[in-house]
């Protein structure tokens, strides 16, 4: 049975926070099947249920379609999870969702390194593979 210390609203912060827009740009080799990676090793949000920092290196590698996502609102993007509530599992997925949203990917992997709290470090791995066409 689930720790009830951990409520609902707990598991579910962050999940639907507004966060800047992720803005995107016509990619000019969209047969190529090329991936992008970008390390972001300075990410920073809440932990929803104590308030303490989570600190971490969120990785993306895409194969971008006919869209590449632009590299300032991406930063904008990520220092708004800086006053975020929200899990560490959470903020990997919503991740990986906003940027599916926003450019329509071949393929795209999101990793969330976080840094160690109480001697215990989390790695979690979301991915997304566009249906073939």
């Amino acid at each position: 049975m689930p720790n009830k210390q951990y409520t609902d609203e707990h598991a579910a912060s962050g999940v639907k926070a507004e966060l800047p827009e992720l803005e995107c740009w016509p990619n000019q080799y969209p047969k190529s099947g090329y991936e992008i990676e970008i390390a972001m090793p300075e990410f920073t949000s809440v932990c929803p249920k104590t308030g303490l920092p989570d600190h971490g290196t969120i990785i993306l590698r895409y194969v971008p379609d006919k869209w590449c996502v632009e590299l300032k609102s991406l930063k904008m993007y990520m220092l708004a999870y800086r006053n975020v509530g929200i899990f560490q599992e959470n903020i990997t997925n919503r991740f990986l969702e906003d940027i599916v949203k926003a450019c329509k990917p071949r393929s795209a992997t999101v990793i969330g390194d976080f840094t160690a709290r109480g001697g215990i470090t989390t790695k979690v791995t979301a991915q997304f593979k566009a249906k073939s066409k």
